[in-house]
């Protein structure tokens, strides 16, 4: 029988108890749903609203039940519906009557918010801890490619010669935005549910601030209504989520661009590769190219729950049983993907000739023989057009800036002078930036220091 059968004269029809039953997803709420209740029961007997033998029973009761659980004594059925009935069921055919008394003074409108709570505070600092994984793994990679001079891009055409560190050190500063923005997300979900009741409050002398010391959250919701009908903690969640998942695809979008035969700069470790069932000469980046897919599934997941929240009326509603899937999958995914793309990172074989190689064609430099001629006194659009005519016949003549003679130069502009190779050299452009951010060694010395100073405080 049903916890709340006593208003139906009729039983459900086995139907519908499949469909209206959450069991088989919730029940990864356990130990949560326990908590929360050891938690409660203990409030209760410090009230005086259960007697204290009562409250001792409630505990010895639960935690025998939380040890079934762990070990996997209790089968999961459509007709307990959800985990709150899951543990109150076993509860009572354990400690007789008493267990009845538990949901005393709760609804299970505010239980499974605050399970939701403590279950996405948990995942989401595991996850930061994650990230921070992550960006110690780009931060060696960055000191091990200090020196390594590789083109720029914009539009995907080479740009601007820069370094591996360099460009490496604009993804750690996206994740640690992500981590950033979970620490602030995590921030707003620490508040207590528990003992706003179905929406209206309670009618017994509970005490929120223990339940709040007790389940180790920050603060107590101020409304109960917004207590219960409140998802945006798991919303913030999901968005988060979804810019990490969006910063990963692109490392990967690159890393799988890089790996191919046309670029040649990366070459994942076989232990991250796989083959083809036909091509006996493919490793394919494939791993990088799952994570890159994975990021639409956790966009789905976020506009999933935005869909099913964007028209309730206040307080509970059903629909919001299936605000979990969504949530779940998201967390399983991320914490599928940030281990192993910081493990595919550490196996990586860069290629730093290959790299120099590319930086040394598309006339990368020519941004900087422009501003030598700025320097010379020449107007800056002057020397656009200037370095622009050059390009051009460079390309006639199958030739870089820096391989034609100086007297070549010079039919284009009297300001060249023989300092102008100096200028121009690959690594003279990437040392001569001087705006903080920039790409220089210098700088990307005191990005690095950063970073490190960032990573310790997470």
């Amino acid at each position: 029988m049903k916890l709340w059968q006593g208003r139906f004269t009729k039983t459900g029809d086995a139907s519908v108890d499949a469909f209206n039953a959450s069991i088989f997803f919730d029940k990864r709420l356990y130990r949560h749903d326990i908590r929360g209740s050891l938690a409660h029961s203990k409030m209760l007997s410090k009230q005086g609203i259960i007697t204290e033998k009562e409250g001792a029973d409630l505990e010895a009761g639960l935690r025998d039940v939380l040890a079934d659980l762990d070990a996997g004594k209790i089968a999961f059925g459509a007709d307990m519906e959800d985990i709150h009935m899951c543990v109150e069921r076993a509860l009572t055919e354990r400690i007789g009557e008493t267990g009845k008394k538990l949901h005393t003074a709760r609804s299970r409108n505010d239980q499974i918010a605050l399970d939701l709570r403590l279950y996405l505070k948990e995942e989401t600092a595991d996850i930061r801890a994650m990230l921070k994984a992550l960006i110690e793994t780009l931060t060696e990679t960055v000191e091990a490619h200090r020196e390594t001079v590789m083109p720029g891009y914009t539009h995907l055409q080479r740009a601007q010669p820069v370094t591996l560190a360099f460009h490496l050190l604009a993804y750690c500063q996206m994740f640690l935005r992500d981590a950033d923005r979970l620490g602030d997300c995590l921030r707003r979900m620490d508040e207590l549910p528990l003992g706003a009741g179905a929406l209206a409050g309670v009618t017994y002398d509970t005490d929120r601030e223990f339940l709040r010391r007790e389940l180790g959250f920050a603060r107590v919701c101020e409304n109960a209504m917004d207590a219960v009908s409140d998802r945006d903690f798991a919303l913030e969640f999901l968005a988060d989520a979804s810019v990490v998942m969006m910063h990963a695809s692109r490392l990967c979008e690159e890393l799988i661009l890089w790996s191919s035969a046309e670029f040649g700069f990366v070459e994942p470790d076989d232990a991250f590769s796989t083959g083809s069932s036909i091509m006996p000469q493919k490793k394919n980046p494939d791993i990088a190219e799952l994570i890159r897919g994975k990021t639409g599934r956790v966009y789905g997941d976020l506009l999933a729950l935005l869909t099913l929240m964007k028209a309730l009326p206040l307080a509970y509603n059903k629909d919001m049983q299936e605000d979990k899937p969504p949530v779940f999958d998201t967390v399983d995914t991320l914490k599928a993907v940030l281990p192993i793309l910081a493990a595919m990172l550490k196996t990586l074989t860069v290629k730093p000739a290959r790299m120099e190689e590319a930086a040394r064609g598309g006339f990368m430099n020519a941004t900087d023989a422009a501003d030598y001629l700025v320097r010379k006194g020449v107007p800056f659009r002057d020397c656009h057009a200037i370095i622009g005519r050059i390009v051009l016949y460079c390309i006639g003549e199958n030739k870089a800036i820096e391989n034609l003679r100086i007297e070549e130069l010079r039919q284009f502009s009297a300001h060249f002078e023989a300092d102008i190779y100096a200028h121009i050299d690959l690594r003279a452009c990437i040392g001569a930036k001087r705006s903080e951010g920039s790409a220089s060694f210098a700088s990307v010395e005191k990005q690095i220091a950063s970073v490190r100073a960032r990573l310790a405080a997470l």
